[in-house]
């Protein structure tokens, strides 16, 4: 009986540690990914085509469409700013959703949303 008893305890806690080691790589491979570097762009804050949003050029050519809970963004449209956060990938159907806005809005340029987690004023107006 004691044998059996080892022998079930062992079949149970390999499964158990395999399903506990499995979430713990997938839980630090999806932080990993969240973890975006930090993006800072300088340029002219514009009205974006969607309702309340925002668009950015950067030095590169690059148009960043902005999103923000923490920094009232159209608050400064008009102005040259520096704005820093992380890109941020949409789901596929979002995407397939605003690609023909945020195509319009590029006007052929590259482009990519970011998530602004802070803005620093450069100017209050765009030269």
């Amino acid at each position: 009986m004691q044998k059996h008893r080892k022998v079930f305890l062992w079949l149970l806690a390999v499964p158990v540690g395999a399903l506990f080691l499995s979430s713990t790589c997938s839980a630090q491979m999806d932080e990993n990914k969240m973890k975006a570097s930090p993006q800072s762009v300088t340029g002219c804050l514009q009205k974006g085509d969607e309702a309340g949003g925002v668009t950015i050029t950067g030095a590169d050519g690059k148009v960043w469409e902005l999103h923000s809970k923490k920094v009232k963004l159209s608050e400064h449209v008009g102005h040259t700013v520096t704005v820093t956060g992380a890109e941020v990938k949409q789901s596929k159907a979002t995407e397939e959703k605003i690609e023909p806005s945020e195509k319009k809005e590029a006007s052929g340029k590259e482009y990519s949303d970011l998530r602004v987690d802070s803005l620093k004023m450069v100017s209050d107006s765009c030269k």
